[in-house]
């Protein structure tokens, strides 16, 4: 068994992209985040879409007359890490800090945080990251799982005209576990029990889901649309053995398989779905969004490959902007203008926050189309109905 050690551990991440000159009078944010280890991929453009919202905020003259200095603390993908990383920042003055975007793996930090009095925000989906799961200190800029799962279900079935659906579900992590549960309950609620034709499990490492893939094909009726709820490597792993196993039906899933840097897997893969922060191919229906990955593209010299930035800039937007009510950045102060917060119009869309929910519901998100191996944007969604349970 680990234990928890409370000793600071290791030393913060310089990143060139966001470092800024040390000063006596600036306002910190931490970043106790995946600067390296297995998670790293996915959470890097969050990381690169708040260093550049810091890098604008400053180029604008900063946020109560002083500039944000990033401090970074890498937690190595592990999860106790993060614990001490948190210890380590807030220990150098961070006002608020960025976790790993999951709950199991941010919530360590996220816990010293709140015990604390800091501010704690992340990308995570599970609404445990908030005042039930963390407390009144933490917020997520993500939409739950289960507003991801309504959408899709509501989209997929009222939109597309899928009737039936199938449920595959990584069964490794808190979101997964929840973006599959809301789905089969809200397409229940669509289109009755026989709409959801059956339903099966397989875990992230798995090297081989055969056994799952025979069963769908078992089916006396195949469905019309497969739910996977799984991330990389094991969601483009499923869904290259789906493929193979000749079911080129329709697949949609949630956030955590967002972006093509996955596509090499599964090459031409046509009829997939997945719902996302804006679409990073350039044809995003909003101009602010689409603005805002031209940006990125030339302030890293590459074109984003998840649309996890979008989230990343926004949480760095929203803080500076409860500090700018607030007129403070005392953390409590900050959380009090943050509850208020109704369809504010952030760059992740309309976000409201209350002193009981601290994760958005209703925001809409961006559904984009894998079509003979090419990604674009589709539509932009909300869910209508929602159940956090």
């Amino acid at each position: 068994m680990r234990i928890l050690s409370l000793r600071p551990v290791g030393l913060a991440m310089s990143v060139a992209f966001a470092a800024l000159p040390a000063a006596a009078d600036t306002i910190k944010f931490g970043f106790v985040m995946p600067f390296s280890g297995w998670f790293q991929p996915i959470d890097a453009a969050t990381i690169k879409g708040a260093m550049l919202a810091i890098k604008e905020v400053n180029a604008a003259g900063g946020v109560l007359g002083r500039q944000i200095e990033a401090v970074n603390f890498d937690n190595k993908s592990e999860p106790l890490l993060g614990a001490d990383g948190a210890l380590e920042v807030i220990g150098k003055g961070a006002k608020a800090i960025m976790v790993t975007s999951d709950f199991d793996f941010g919530a360590p930090a996220a816990f010293v945080a709140q015990q604390s009095g800091v501010l704690a925000f992340a990308g995570a989906a599970d609404p445990k990251f908030g005042v039930t799961g963390i407390g009144n200190m933490a917020y997520s800029m993500t939409q739950a799982s289960m507003a991801q799962a309504s959408l899709l279900a509501e989209w997929g079935y009222e939109q597309q005209g899928w009737k039936t659906a199938y449920v595959l579900l990584d069964d490794t992590v808190a979101m997964t576990k929840s973006l599959c549960g809301s789905f089969a309950k809200r397409w229940k609620e669509l289109g009755g029990d026989a709409a959801l034709v059956g339903s099966d499990t397989f875990l992230n490492g798995d090297a081989s889901i055969a056994s799952q893939v025979s069963r769908i094909n078992a089916l006396p009726t195949k469905p019309a649309v497969i739910m996977l709820c799984s991330y990389s490597p094991g969601g483009p792993s499923a869904i290259r053995q789906l493929r193979a196993g000749g079911l080129d039906l329709p697949i949609m899933s949630g956030e955590s398989m967002d972006g093509d840097y996955w596509a090499g897997a599964v090459p031409g893969l046509s009829n997939f779905y997945v719902a996302s922060f804006g679409s990073i191919y350039g044809d995003d229906a909003d101009p602010k969004v689409a603005d805002f990955f031209r940006r990125y593209q030339a302030e890293y010299g590459q074109r984003a490959d998840v649309s996890y930035a979008v989230r990343g800039y926004s949480v760095i937007e929203a803080w500076v902007r409860a500090m700018e009510r607030a007129g403070t950045d005392d953390p409590a102060e900050v959380a009090k203008v943050l509850d208020t917060f109704t369809e504010e119009p952030l760059l992740a869309g309309p976000t409201t926050y209350t002193p009981e929910l601290h994760i958005p519901l209703h925001r809409p998100m961006t559904i984009i189309q894998a079509q003979d191996g090419k990604f674009g944007f589709v539509a932009k969604v909300a869910a209508r109905e929602v159940t956090l349970n």
